[in-house]
């Protein structure tokens, strides 16, 4: 068989002796597809070479596409066995042996060759004097996961130790199920969190899952997304690639991966078939992600593939240049007997290189070129970038490290039957399992090794990207690396020029943010401009940010600026108007003032009470005056101003017109003889009850401003009215604004009703017409006033109020003293005693 190869190099170490049982304990002999040399201890080797197991008395139709892998593997467990041997310190007086076989990629055949090891029924070439090899006491291999589950399974209640090299699955860490399996492979979930991280870190949140139909693919997939579970990275497909190749199933997947948005695929499997398809149909726009089973497959990036798989990248065990491994290799070539010694090198050599054999071309691969013998040294010379043979390497050292402890184990002190030691000849597997865990070493590459609680070694993986170079090919670059061990913390470093992006929804602008389309995955959402008085100032925002306190979102929804303070000012148009309204009212009501002055010893003045009329237009003044108050910033002081002079130059004003009213009424009630009502009525009386009805008011008023006085406020900003914080002034207590406002309309009211019934009194000498006009503009006023003050938003609520102040106002000037200013400027004929008495 083709492990015989290795063994068949001229002068090799072991000699040709031809009889006798040491020749059969130094020379290798071909035993049913296995290759053994016998030892002191005995390692058994599991690696997987051709594709099928071979039917009894048959030869093995094809070889493993991409063996070369394990070829080297198989090679190196040999080697590191005869470094071993020379090396006078590490096992000293004791000889290492091996029983290699090829599994042929099938789990039956693993199970069986295995066994086969652990009995010792492996049987040897008929002709041979050897008989049967021994019992293996512990086995290197598998190099897959499905095979190395069913094969610990089955060995692991006897004990019978394991150290894989390539088996990856992170089920094999379950110590309970496996407690007898040990690997020098990482396990799949420190892959897994790498992969995680490097998605994270390159920003791929949208990307597409392909894994193998095994362990392998299976639990690589399901630790995968574990790790991206509320890491913001959303997977758009996840399909699997079964064991028996479906070309409808493959255009299926790769259908799938072509028409997906996502631009990044991540692989948990070997991905030959899907990526040969890929690069057949020309899909040249997605980014592989590769674990560690093919990204380092020189088959797979041949330049051919490259425009489909060139920026791939992916995460490769950890490599080493082994000394003496390449001078070891370079010997193995064909002799010209290879065709009668070994009937196999023949079809390895043309599979491995690329060439035929022989004389006559092999008609199945015709096309390939002749042979030369010396294709192996320069293909062998380069063993820089073995990686799963390194792990065969510490593998064979940790179980010569685990033999050594037990060599150097001193009767009394050891861990079995009371103190005991193994026995190095007779060692029992339950010995080498123990002392397996306990192994801390160093390699001749000089990297410290151990196995922690689960059999795993600790994770160091190189990150690998494909680069062209000028001639076309691929070149296997390192650009990162990504270094963990249970208890300690993770290194993850990763160096890239040009990433491309894979996202199912562009990163929302500042302004806006994410929102989930739902049944969608969280990656694809849409952009949603953020709301008033919010701001998201960076790309790809989840949330908007409040602005704080006396700020404000600009348009963009970017930045947060200072609210604008705002109140009705005297540089507001609005303000201005009304600030000439109210000095004009003033100006009118103080030209009436002089004019009833200047004509105080008129009829007209006279007849109307000259001293209420007096004191009814300065409180009007006083009414225009107030509104000024209104207008401004507000501060405490105008704030406790401008409602309590409001209220008192009101009450002022309409106690003037109820006294005026109150006279009339009584002096042309009075008819009966002898009635003298109006002695009651006299000036004193008269300035008494304004006094009286004016101080109620005030008292009102200092009540409201000692308990709960009205204070300047700030509103809108926080309530979602806008940029703008507004100033304005509260009332402080509801019920003394109330009690101001309703005192000033139960006066109102009660002259109202009184000027009514005084309305048909003779025309010359009342003027209850037009008391009762002025009040009911005054009353119809102050009315629409209540739900128009309710109802305006900030400074037009102040603007209402003062509207209300002038209309009233003015009403009450013009309805007035319109008329006698008129008689007495322009008719001055009417304004004689005699006209007056005429009627």
């Amino acid at each position: 068989m083709w492990l015989l190869y290795c063994l068949h190099v001229p002068g090799s170490v072991w000699g040709l002796d031809e009889g006798g049982e040491e020749a059969c304990r130094l020379i290798a002999k071909p035993v049913s597809g296995s290759v053994y040399r016998a030892g002191d201890v005995v390692i058994g080797g599991l690696f997987p070479i051709h594709v099928e197991a071979p039917l009894p008395e048959q030869e093995f139709r094809s070889i493993k596409e991409n063996s070369t892998c394990t070829m080297y593997a198989a090679c190196t467990m040999i080697f590191a066995v005869e470094e071993i041997n020379r090396d006078p310190a590490l096992l000293p007086n004791l000889t290492l042996g091996f029983l290699a076989s090829d599994t042929c990629l099938s789990e039956g055949t693993t199970l069986g060759a295995a066994l086969a090891m652990v009995t010792g029924q492996e049987a040897s070439v008929v002709g041979t004097e050897c008989g049967t090899t021994p019992e293996v006491p512990v086995i290197i291999g598998d190099a897959r996961s499905s095979a190395s589950i069913v094969v610990a399974q089955t060995l692991g209640p006897f004990d019978l130790p394991m150290v894989s090299y390539f088996a990856s699955c992170a089920c094999l860490s379950d110590n309970w199920r496996y407690p007898s399996f040990f690997r020098t492979v990482p396990s799949d979930a420190f892959q897994a969190l790498g992969m995680a991280r490097l998605l994270r870190q390159l920003g791929w949140v949208w990307v597409g899952l392909v894994s193998g139909d095994d362990d392998y693919g299976k639990f690589g997939v399901q630790l995968l997304l574990q790790e991206l579970q509320g890491s913001g990275v959303c997977v758009a497909y996840s399909e699997v690639i079964p064991k028996v190749g479906s070309q409808r199933r493959i255009r299926y997947i790769v259908d799938t991966i072509r028409g997906s948005t996502a631009r990044v695929v991540v692989t948990f499997c070997p991905c030959v078939l899907p990526c040969l398809d890929v690069v057949r149909q020309n899909i040249t726009d997605k980014q592989w992600i590769a674990s560690e089973a093919w990204v380092t497959d020189s088959t797979l990036s041949s330049p051919e593939n490259l425009p489909s798989l060139a920026g791939t990248i992916g995460f490769a065990l950890k490599k080493a240049d082994i000394p003496g491994l390449g001078t070891f290799l370079t010997r193995l070539h064909p002799d010209g007997n290879y065709q009668k010694s070994d009937p196999f090198l023949k079809s390895m050599w043309e599979e491995m290189f690329g060439c035929s054999l022989g004389v006559e071309l092999n008609t199945t691969h015709s096309s390939r070129r002749q042979c030369t013998g010396s294709e192996g040294e320069s293909q062998y010379a380069d063993v820089s970038q073995l990686r799963a043979s390194y792990n065969v390497y510490k593998a064979v050292y940790a179980i010569a490290y685990a033999i050594q402890d037990m060599m150097a184990c001193r009767p009394g002190d050891g861990v079995f039957n009371g103190g005991q030691c193994p026995d190095i000849r007779k060692l029992q597997p339950s010995q080498i399992v123990h002392y397996l865990r306990g192994v801390n070493f160093s390699t001749p590459v000089g990297e410290s090794f151990h196995f922690d609680m689960n059999g795993d070694p600790p994770a160091s993986y190189d990150i690998i990207n494909w680069h062209v170079t000028p001639e076309g090919t691929a070149e296997f670059v390192q650009v990162g690396h990504f270094l963990s061990s249970e208890g300690s913390d993770d290194q993850f470093h990763i160096d890239m020029d040009k990433v491309p992006v894979s996202v199912c929804s562009a990163d929302c602008p500042p302004g806006t943010r994410h929102a989930v389309q739902k049944g969608r995955p969280v990656c694809c959402f849409d952009c949603l401009s953020c709301a008033e008085g919010e701001i998201s100032n960076t790309t790809g925002s989840v949330e908007c940010i409040r602005c704080p306190e006396r700020f404000w979102s600009n348009p963009d929804r970017t930045a947060c600026i200072p609210q604008l303070v705002d109140f009705l000012s005297y540089s507001d148009t609005m303000g201005v108007i009304l600030s000439v309204i109210s000095v004009s009212g003033a100006t009118l009501t103080a030209g009436a003032l002089a004019t009833f002055l200047y004509h105080r010893h008129t009829a007209l003045v006279k007849a109307n009470n000259s001293e209420l009329s007096f004191l009814l237009l300065l409180s009007l003044k006083l009414c225009f005056l107030c509104a000024l108050v209104f207008i401004g910033q507000p501060n405490p002081w105008t704030c406790m101003l401008r409602h309590t002079l409001f209220g008192i130059s009101f009450v002022f004003c309409i106690s003037c017109l109820l006294s005026r009213t109150v006279v009339v009424l009584v002096a042309f009630k009075a008819t009966l003889p002898g009635e003298n009502l109006m002695r009651y009525f006299s000036p004193t009386q008269q300035r008494m009850g304004i006094s009286l009805c004016t101080l109620i008011q005030v008292l009102i008023c200092v009540l409201w401003l000692a308990l709960a006085p009205p204070q300047p406020a700030e509103r809108g900003g926080r309530e979602g009215r806008g940029p703008r914080v507004v100033l304005e002034c509260e009332v402080g207590s509801v019920v003394g604004f109330s009690l101001v406002l309703g005192y000033i309309g139960l006066l109102a009211s009660l002259c109202l009703l009184l000027a009514f019934l005084a309305r048909k009194l003779p025309d010359n000498f009342n003027e209850a017409k037009f008391i009762t006009f002025s009040m009911l503009i005054f009353c119809v006023v102050w009315i629409s006033f209540i739900p128009a003050y309710v109802s305006s938003p900030g400074k037009y609520t102040v603007a209402v109020e003062i509207f209300a102040i002038l209309a009233s106002s003015f009403g009450l000037l013009f309805c007035l003293f319109a008329p006698k200013c008129y008689i007495i400027l322009l008719r001055p004929e009417r304004n004689t005693k005699k006209y007056m008495m005429s009627k």
